[in-house]
């Protein structure tokens, strides 16, 4: 993977959120890449229970700014960026006032999910990208992990469908058993459709949950990771009639050799 540029596209990461499946892949993986050679960046919300000083995160003025239209609103997109210790490894955090200054991740105190998380998926995909766009870094993999990051690949493939930096980047995302409960906000099709993505893309959407989410990312990817042993039934069905590569489960201590064969002869 020498010289071969990886984005990697979170709803967690170690050591700035507790040690999950998906926290955990998401610092290994690019970690891996990293010891191989590879560039990386990693991407995540800036949620607001990551505490910015002991992280010692800070804003870069040059990335922030841009404010991204979701729903007809315009949102302010501020980045801010921290270095993992030891490792050399830079982490961009996607934020906004409206979205992520609450002291939480995805649900409030008594487990409910957060009404507006739909939107905070749609600005996540939509800042990631315009990030990249900015930094002028064109990635050969896209690696997504997590449900908040699931609408990045439809985004990438529709609504980005003719940006010159990203026509030769791969989409590839680890589908996990850590899923949600209850559905989104049911306005989330209406919300994309604002957007200009054809409703024939999103019709699984008008049920918001956790599945129909998976849906449409294993759609718009060209490559998928089992990151959980055991998947949903209907998730499992799902990946096995997709006729795209797909990489069985790998144990954390075991996972290197996979990836990176899995990466270098089925995605590039």
């Amino acid at each position: 993977m020498k010289d071969k540029r990886v984005l990697y596209v979170s709803s967690e990461v170690v050591p700035y959120l507790p040690e999950t499946e998906i926290s955990s892949m998401s610092f290994e993986a690019p970690r891996m890449i990293n010891k191989q050679g590879g560039q990386i960046r990693i991407f995540m919300p800036r949620y607001g229970n990551i505490n910015e000083r002991r992280h010692q995160l800070h804003e870069v003025i040059r990335l922030s700014g841009i404010n991204l239209v979701i729903n007809d609103l315009d949102m302010p997109l501020i980045i801010k960026v921290a270095s993992i210790p030891k490792e050399r490894i830079q982490v961009y955090f996607i934020d906004n006032e409206e979205y992520f200054k609450r002291k939480a991740t995805l649900t409030d105190e008594d487990g409910q999910l957060f009404d507006d998380n739909d939107e905070r998926a749609i600005f996540f995909a939509k800042g990631v990208i315009e990030t990249v766009k900015k930094l002028n870094w064109a990635p050969d993999i896209i690696h997504v992990h997590g449900w908040l990051a699931s609408l990045l690949p439809l985004y990438l493939k529709q609504y980005y469908k003719d940006e010159p930096l990203f026509k030769e980047s791969k989409i590839v995302t680890s589908v996990y058993s850590q899923s949600f409960d209850d559905n989104l906000n049911t306005g989330l099709v209406d919300k994309i459709k604002f957007d200009e993505i054809e409703e024939a893309h999103i019709d699984g959407l008008k049920i918001p949950n956790y599945c129909n989410l998976m849906k449409v990312a294993i759609d718009f990817s060209d490559g998928l990771i089992k990151g959980s042993q055991e998947l949903p039934a209907e998730l499992e069905e799902y990946l096995t009639n997709c006729k795209k590569p797909v990489l069985d489960y790998q144990y954390p201590e075991a996972f290197a050799e996979a990836y990176t064969d899995f990466y270098t002869t089925k995605i590039l």
